[in-house]
């Protein structure tokens, strides 16, 4: 695959990804205005993420690694794979029912594995409002697979639109809701929140979901597929046998986030013992992991996406010079985007969330800041590890890549205890983002090591010169721009919100003009994938969809 077609194909994916993290992040901002970045604000986040935790734990992962695959295969079937998707979906279905009814019922042990410091005395309002939320949510699981289900049966059938699409759906209800909320009650705090005000909050955001895969059922009609309740395992045995692995791999990433989770909570609550109100916790552990993964997002997905059909071809063909040969230009590629954004975070974190998070003090909005100046060290090796991650798809090894996840865990786990009973309360969360940090730059070694076997020697040094004139371009750019930030700071002038703004927007405009400048200068032959991406988005945003 050309590197041009490579540009063609993941621009086409960026602008729908594009378009979902911006209405996210605005839903982003409004909880945080909405709810905080303390205790109430973590009694929500810990409960909303349950659903996904445990969807993806239980079932997720399986679903979109193995069963999807196997509903691919289907298609060739006498009925063109009706059954067989009736079968799944029935069966999953069901799978997650009892999930949902499980989860319920089981929610305050629920909470106290995730947030167990919420039972400590003194906080019983912030377990009775965390279990309310966990319960309200729960119920997500059920449509969260749905989504999967229905959105996979339309792309296998050549309609790829909606599964990109759905999620801004999700999102502008969130939006409705939230911003609502912030109108008429604003102000709400672990002390005053009303019982009903946390019904409206949790079963708005299940609802949001429910949209969110109900906008595909008429989809799925309009291609022709009927899917109706079909009781029975036929033909469904041989997907459950080759998930194995795949659960193992989402078990650990599962359980460490777990234990992020949890150290980011007990943190939160002993801030809160000790009268800290600057919020550290879970939540601004979330905020800032969201908003260093919008450049993964929509550039390392969208790459990956267009690259792995082709690479899983060459795998298929023995082909292995050619599919590390793509890994190699497809991290190449990503680093154009990921560099520069690592710089800027680490260099800007408290500025960028200090302009964009509304509704709450300015220390809290900065201290999210230095969370995201801790993660901003892990971008790049989490980027490439995804992408090594995929290589081992193309060759159909999903036991391999269990090690590396697992040396990661492990390594994240350790920091982050260690984190938790070394550092201060109110560092506890940046802690965390070094640990995430630390736990992808030790595994992207690891994984390099591990891929081996199928591509052969596969060295940081294939893709590491064009990495490091990427971040001297960057610094070369940003650490002036940085230096004159903090000399205004240091020299006490007080700016607004507006000043502030303003000040980022000069920076980012510089500091994006500056780059391309620089890393054209130093040769850099992958910068031109910022026209490509930017052109193919331009042109597909004035193109009518199409299914193919």
């Amino acid at each position: 695959m050309k590197s041009n077609e490579l540009f063609r194909a993941s621009g086409i994916m960026a602008l729908g990804t594009i378009i979902s993290r911006i209405t996210g992040f605005v839903r982003g901002i409004l909880i945080v205005a909405v709810l905080g970045t303390a205790l109430l604000a973590d009694t929500y986040n810990v409960a909303n993420t349950m659903p996904n935790i445990l969807y993806n734990l239980l079932v997720g992962g399986a679903l979109t690694a193995i069963f999807i695959p196997q509903l691919v295969r289907s298609f060739d079937h006498e009925d063109g794979g009706d059954g067989f998707a009736s079968r799944l979906i029935t069966t999953i279905s069901l799978i997650l029912l009892v999930l949902v009814t499980l989860g319920m019922v089981f929610a305050p042990t629920l909470v106290r594995l995730y947030a167990p410091e919420f039972f400590t005395p003194g906080f019983e309002k912030e377990q009775e409002i965390a279990i309310a939320f966990t319960r309200y949510c729960l119920p997500q699981i059920f449509f969260l697979g749905l989504f999967t289900m229905l959105g996979q049966v339309a792309n296998a059938r050549g309609s790829f639109g909606p599964l990109m699409w759905a999620p801004i759906a999700n999102n502008l209800v969130g939006i409705a809701l939230f911003g609502g909320f912030l109108l008429i009650s604003p102000g709400v705090s672990i002390s005053n929140i009303t019982p009903l005000q946390v019904q409206i909050l949790g079963w708005g955001t299940t609802f949001s979901v429910v949209v969110q895969a109900l906008v595909l059922v008429p989809v799925v009609k309009r291609l022709g597929i009927t899917i109706k309740p079909k009781l029975g395992l036929e033909g469904l045995g041989k997907s459950f046998n080759l998930a194995g692995w795949t659960l193992v791999y989402v078990l650990i990433s599962q359980l460490g986030y777990l234990v992020t989770v949890n150290v980011a909570t007990s943190a939160a609550v002993r801030s809160a013992q000790e009268g800290i109100s600057t919020g550290v916790g879970y939540t601004p552990y979330t905020f800032a992991y969201y908003v260093m993964l919008l450049p993964y997002s929509i550039v390392t997905i969208s790459i990956i996406t267009a690259i792995l059909p082709h690479i899983s071809r060459l795998a298929l063909d023995g082909k292995r010079e050619e599919v590390k040969a793509q890994l190699v230009r497809a991290i190449r590629l990503v680093g154009v985007i990921t560099i520069p954004s690592a710089v800027a975070f680490l260099l800007f974190g408290a500025l960028i969330t200090e302009v964009i998070i509304i509704g709450v003090p300015t220390e809290d909005s900065r201290y999210i800041g230095h969370v995201l100046s801790a993660l901003s060290f892990g971008l790049v090796a989490f980027s490439i590890n995804l992408i090594l991650i995929r290589g081992f798809n193309a060759f159909e090894d999903t036991r391999t890549q269990v090690i590396s996840i697992l040396i990661i865990n492990i390594i994240s786990v350790a920091l982050s205890y260690f984190f938790l009973y070394f550092l201060k309360n109110q560092w506890v969360t940046v802690g965390l983002g070094g640990a995430f940090s630390f736990s992808y730059l030790v595994g992207l070694l690891v994984t390099l090591r591990l891929l081996r076997r199928h591509t052969g020697k596969l060295a940081v040094r294939e893709f590491l010169a064009q990495h490091m004139r990427l971040l001297t371009a960057a610094l070369l750019v940003m650490l002036p721009l940085f230096a004159m930030v903090e000399y205004i700071t240091w020299v006490g002038v007080e700016l607004t919100r507006a000043a502030r703004a303003g000040q980022l927007l000069l920076v980012m405009v510089v500091a994006f003009l500056g780059y391309i400048f620089a890393a054209k200068a130093l040769k850099v032959e992958e910068i031109s994938m910022i026209r490509h991406l930017g052109s193919s988005i331009s042109r597909r945003s004035a193109k009518p969809e199409e299914n193919h």
